[in-house]
């Protein structure tokens, strides 16, 4: 169906009620009348077969009891209408099933569109807390138990009300107190199900929860095989999996014996019901006090009221899954979305690159500062690294630029405007980013490249910008070139090849400011020289912010910045860090020699060669 997406975010948001019955309904928003007619269909049929059975009485008394004295009507008309009833009925039972399936396919198909869209544009804070097993498992197994009670449940329940409302009237027609009689074991039946109910809906949720535990469980140990691999620890990880698989085993297996608990005990319930209700009509036939016409159809009808009561307990009872996977697939739908367009300055031009960040302070959790009291100028164009061991806070520093976490302390001024007055989204264009572990997608290395920009790209830029990034010529050797596919997250490439490729990605972005996540951390001295050699020009114009911990690397930027636990402890040009005591010059002189020391080493290999 064509609902925008802003509807359906309404629709949805509007699903998050303390009444979890309530929100299934109103998930349920444009397939309404697609849930009333699979209903009225239902009904229908449900009349179909009453009728059925009324037919049959009149058959009887008329054409079988010894005082059936004329035949108002002709066998073969009876035996039409049988047929008649027999069509109606199949007929509407596939109308209803039909629109049923077209409810829970549609509602759970437009809710998993939803979800993925939803938790694309979650913030960074949620996923940085959030397990990604935990995101799948909600996202599918959640999702299809709610298209079970779409397509089950809750098409079962009116079915169940109107056979009930039907029969039970068609029963009061036949013999008011051979009826009463007939539903005396309802009430138990309906407090043996509640009774049920609050206990599988606790032991379907833990059945859940560790569900979602096995599947972070598997993909974590998939996305990191290699170093399963080359740690040997297969054994280790084996031994953890298993013990996760046995912990949801026994959670099953206790969901299980409560559902088998159930089914006993109504079915004992609602065969004693049906029992007695046989013994008792036979013997009112046998006085006299029914007809055998009537009896029959009783028997018949009683089976169609005392049955669908029995279902509703077992409908009640697998509502509860529904019900627990509804309040999981909420817990995401209720979460807040990342704003991308909540600034109100949206420039006509380009951005220049001027930052200047006054006393900002930073906290993932309140009272944990991360940053403290950080404040130094960019000019257009400028260069500044960021230098320091570990946990300093670089990487948070420059996370705040893009806005995928807001500053709690001071100000961030970019151009002359507080940065959150930009929309994000806006930032997030004119910002390149090469993360310090860079992520390709498992498809061609040329959509890899041209994976940020939202255009239309010519293979002369491309090769450009992979000409820039030192990694034109290795892509050059592969049979397909650029239309070569990477495995996933690119693992059929290098580390080093993967970073230049990621470069190559945020150059032909063209960004206004250029954030370098510790970016050649990964490639040769020779490489990394091509690399840099590239960027100096690429980098004109461009205010470019550099993660380093090869200080050979950030030798010639405008600004360097020693972080030290959050807080600058040093900044100026390499000149005039590495002539004073301090961190930069310790690291400067550490680096030296080792690098000194490599040098001979190899030269003295190279003499006994």
């Amino acid at each position: 169906m064509a609902v925008t997406t802003e509807t359906l975010h309404y629709d949805l948001k509007n699903a998050v009620t303390p009444n979890r019955f309530r929100g299934l309904l109103r998930m349920m928003a444009g397939y309404q009348w697609h849930y009333i007619g699979a209903t009225l269909s239902l009904g229908i049929a449900a009349l179909a077969k009453t009728t059925t059975y009324l037919l049959l009485r009149y058959f009887v008394d008329n054409y079988f009891s010894p005082e059936s004295g004329a035949r108002p009507v002709a066998l073969w008309l009876i035996a039409l209408g049988f047929v008649g009833l027999a069509l109606v009925e199949g007929g509407f039972t596939f109308l209803s099933a039909r629109l049923a399936a077209l409810t829970a396919e549609g509602v759970t198909r437009r809710l998993r569109n939803y979800l993925f869209d939803h938790i694309q544009r979650l913030s960074f804070a949620y996923h940085d807390k959030t397990q990604t097993g935990e995101l799948i498992q909600r996202s599918t197994s959640d999702v299809d138990a709610l298209r079970r009670f779409y397509a089950d449940q809750a098409i079962g329940i009116g079915r169940i009300f109107l056979l009930f409302t039907i029969n039970f009237v068609a029963l009061l027609q036949l013999n008011v107190r051979l009826t009463l009689l007939s539903i005396i074991v309802i009430p138990f039946v309906l407090a043996t199900s509640i009774f049920f109910f609050k206990r599988v809906s606790k032991a379907y949720e833990a059945y859940q929860e560790q569900e979602a535990t096995l599947s972070t469980t598997l993909q974590e140990n998939l996305a990191g095989v290699r170093v399963v691999k080359a740690f040997a620890r297969q054994d280790y990880e084996i031994e953890k999996f298993e013990r996760d698989n046995w912990e949801k085993f026994k959670r099953g297996r206790n969901l299980t014996r409560m559902q088998a608990f159930f089914w006993p005990a109504s079915d004992v319930l609602c065969s004693l019901q049906i029992l007695a209700g046989y013994l008792i009509g036979a013997r009112m036939a046998m006085n006299g006090e029914i007809s055998v016409g009537t009896y029959i159809a009783f028997a018949g009808l009683i089976v169609w009221i005392i049955y669908p009561l029995r279902n509703l307990g077992r409908l009640i009872v697998q509502t509860s899954t529904g019900l627990v996977s509804f309040g999981r697939v909420l817990d995401i739908i209720k979460q807040d979305r990342e704003p991308l367009k909540d600034g109100d300055v949206a420039p006509d031009g380009n951005l220049r690159g001027e930052i200047q960040f006054d006393r900002v302070g930073f906290e993932y959790e309140s009272g944990v500062p991360v940053l403290e009291d950080i404040s130094f100028e960019a000019k257009p164009g400028q260069v500044i690294a960021l230098l320091g061991s570990t946990g300093s806070g670089k990487t948070t520093l420059v996370n705040l630029l893009p806005r995928f976490y807001e500053y709690t302390a001071g100000s961030i001024r970019l151009d002359g405007i507080e940065l959150k007055r930009y929309p994000r989204y806006y930032l997030r264009q004119h910002i390149g980013i090469v993360e310090q572990e860079p992520f390709l997608f498992s498809r061609s290395i040329r959509e890899n490249i041209t994976y940020g920009v939202g255009r239309e790209v010519s293979d002369s830029e491309v090769e450009n910008a992979a000409r820039a990034a030192a990694i034109h010529e290795v892509i050059a050797t592969f049979p397909e070139g650029y239309n070569t596919l990477v495995g996933e997250k690119g693992v059929t490439l290098s580390g080093g090849q993967k970073q230049r490729v990621a470069i190559a990605r945020t150059l032909l972005k063209n960004p206004r400011i250029l954030i370098l996540d510790d970016s050649t951390s990964a490639v040769d001295t020779e490489t990394e020289a091509e690399i840099r050699e590239a960027l100096e020009k690429l980098m004109q114009n461009r205010t470019t912010f550099i993660i380093a911990h090869r200080i050979q690397s950030i030798m010639n930027a405008d600004l360097i910045l020693v972080m030290d636990k959050g807080r600058i402890v040093q900044r100026g040009r390499h000149s005039d860090l590495a002539a004073v005591d301090g961190i930069y010059r310790r690291i400067y002189e550490i680096q030296t020699r080792i690098e000194t020391e490599l040098e001979k080493e190899i030269a003295s290999a190279g003499s006994l060669l």
